[in-house]
């Protein structure tokens, strides 16, 4: 038994995570109120562990904003614009597939599409947009060379749609007047693979009313994603933490994505996103520490006992931070991403991107194996590790302790 257990006051939640049983939720507010950050991450690292051995995860993908104007103002965004605003933006047709086209010359395999709720333009521009996507990536496959020797020649591309939050399919439906399930049908005839798991926030109503007044209920965001799932399609979905919402409103939140994980199994991935004070109505003075991310990682991790990947998502995180939460449950650090705005835009200090080479580099110094992942954490390449590295199912090697003692005093 890790030494942390042995010492805390978890142990018996420990004790009923190794049984495989299910935690509740007055064990996940337990866990969120403890100040044994070891022990709650020794629990956390045993999940991961048995989940996904000693591989962690990154994608090669690109964001793509194509507009930031939205009819909303919600109070924690620091993203909207108006159009009588002067950094507002929009990107045509042309320069989205244009930036993809850049993309899929470093190999990326996913483009990550999101945007405002724009005020005018018709839904039949965003299947236009899905449409001529895909057509690019036609394009690209039919004229690549098997030959990689030919001068000039590029491999085959194939690159995954991941587009569209919850609320932006809600606002599709309203400008195509169609139920969001017949929308979701036109949208993935069109092209569309998967969606994206922003706009969650926090689901609580008093505290959505307060960070987000005038976005979709917690009910609307959740049954975008079920009507999704039941057709066939995977999402993933997030949290967002550190504002004005309790412990007891992430248990909540938590609570309710498990049961909709129970219901559909639809979803791969789970990103509780750290919130980013500057630039917006929110008066937060303290946004969160990293004693609160990891925390909130690990719960998460613990609790969502049927969701097979957590990420840590290095742009709200930083870097370091991110290694450290692959050791408190998360086995993902999400992507490349090329170009973020939504994140830098509201403070972030963190790069608008990593190389494959930084990803693979910083998986490595966490003693785990890097590996390549598709939109559904399924793997592409897996890296060969390191001589001193831990294979896949053995304990961590004693530099573990060393590394999160140094990273955790720099977070």
């Amino acid at each position: 038994m890790n030494f942390f257990i042995r010492q805390s006051d978890l142990r018996d939640l420990y004790d009923k995570v190794v049984a495989g049983e299910r935690i509740t939720e007055a064990d996940a507010l337990r866990l969120f109120e403890t100040k044994d950050l070891n022990a709650l991450g020794a629990i956390a690292d045993f999940v991961r562990q048995k989940k996904n051995g000693n591989r962690a995860s990154y994608i090669v993908n690109r964001y793509i904003n194509y507009s930031n104007y939205c009819i909303l103002s919600c109070q924690f965004c620091s993203f909207a614009r108006k159009k009588r605003d002067a950094d507002g933006f929009q990107l045509s047709i042309e320069e989205i597939v244009g930036k993809a086209r850049e993309a899929l010359r470093i190999g990326i395999t996913e483009l990550h599409i999101v945007g405002g709720l724009h005020p005018s333009l018709p839904f039949h521009h965003y299947t236009d947009m899905l449409k001529a996507l895909k057509a690019l990536e036609a394009e690209s496959t039919t004229a690549a060379s098997d030959d990689p020797k030919t001068p000039g020649a590029v491999p085959a591309r194939k690159f995954h749609l991941k587009c569209f939050t919850a609320i932006e399919i809600l606002h599709l439906a309203w400008l195509a007047k169609k139920s969001v399930l017949e929308t979701l049908t036109e949208l993935k005839a069109a092209g569309l693979d998967s969606l994206t798991g922003g706009g969650a926030e926090i689901f609580r109503k008093e505290v959505r009313s307060a960070i987000a007044r005038g976005k979709e209920s917690a009910e609307e965001y959740l049954d975008v994603h079920r009507l999704w799932h039941r057709l066939g399609g995977r999402s993933t979905c997030t949290m967002l933490y550190g504002h004005v919402e309790s412990l007891a409103d992430r248990v909540d939140h938590l609570r309710q994505l498990r049961a909709l994980q129970d219901e559909t199994g639809g979803f791969t991935g789970f990103i509780p996103l750290a919130y980013q004070p500057e630039n917006n109505e929110i008066p937060v003075s303290t946004p969160p520490t990293g004693f609160d991310s990891l925390r909130t990682l690990a719960v998460s991790r613990i609790y969502l006992d049927n969701f097979p990947h957590l990420t840590a998502y290095w742009v709200g995180l930083g870097m370091k931070l991110a290694q450290v939460a692959l050791s408190y449950g998360a086995d993902d650090l999400h992507g490349t991403i090329i170009e973020e705005h939504i994140f830098h835009m509201a403070g972030a200090t963190s790069p608008q991107l990593q190389t494959e080479a930084d990803m693979v580099k910083a998986i490595r110094e966490t003693g785990r194996t890097p590996v390549q992942r598709d939109t559904f954490y399924e793997p592409l390449r897996v890296w060969e590790p390191l001589p001193d590295a831990p294979q896949d199912g053995l304990p961590d090697n004693p530099a573990r302790s060393k590394f999160l003692d140094s990273n955790l005093a720099t977070a």
